[in-house]
């Protein structure tokens, strides 16, 4: 199907990722959807860019690991260690309302889940509360921050969602299509272009953008 002339873009688009940045101070979303287990290796490649990539030893469904595909990553860095991340889908209840990727803290992650023992699941449709947290930030360097749950803020926030957010969340991929779990072959190239230097600024596009908002503090 083609379009009008007038509607061209002059090119290809880049596919972004709608990712919930975390801001300082206050915080509320709404998770929804499914929790997405991985482990991720942080592999530098250009201009000292580090490039996240799936830890493929790791089975996402079954938390734990397997091995039953070949991670091309401890053959390139051996000595390379992955590290535990989790990421889920939200609302973004104080700024635009549109559903991105939540990518968890540990820390965050760990208050969370004891929260839900009492509170129950946070991403239940009719039952699930909001997570309202704050980030404060504790020393002069990009990760000298800490993250809060507001127990309490959450308890009052138990809810079902809104017709607007229902209607959001039914347009939106699910979390798997939008960070989709890499093949051996794909994760092999990709390796080879960093060692080789002919891993460009793009190379991320399929994985996250890379930012501080990805440490597993």
């Amino acid at each position: 199907m083609g379009i009008k002339f007038t509607e061209s873009a002059g090119g290809a688009k880049k596919n972004t990722l709608n990712q919930y940045q975390y801001r300082m101070g206050d915080n509320r979303v709404r998770f929804v959807g499914d929790l997405l287990p991985r482990y991720i290796y942080w592999v530098k490649g250009l201009n000292e860019k580090n490039i996240p990539m799936e830890c493929l030893s790791f089975n996402r469904q079954k938390e734990a690991f397997l091995n039953e595909e070949k991670d091309w990553v401890k053959e390139f860095f051996p000595d390379l260690k992955c590290a535990q991340s989790y990421a889920v889908q939200c609302i973004d209840c104080d700024n635009d309302g549109e559903v991105k990727v939540f990518n968890l803290k540990k820390k965050l992650m760990d208050q969370i889940l004891t929260a839900a023992e009492d509170l129950g699941d946070p991403c239940d449709p009719e039952t699930g509360w909001d997570i309202c947290f704050k980030k404060d930030k504790t020393g002069p360097n990009v990760y000298n921050v800490e993250y809060t749950l507001q127990t309490l803020k959450c308890q009052k926030s138990t809810r079902p969602l809104t017709p607007e957010e229902r209607e959001a969340v039914a347009a939106a991929s699910s979390i798997d299509e939008i960070l989709p779990r890499p093949t051996p072959d794909a994760q092999k190239e990709l390796l080879e272009r960093i060692v080789t230097g002919g891993a460009g600024q793009d190379e991320n596009k399929d994985e996250e953008t890379v930012s501080e908002e990805f440490d597993v503090s």
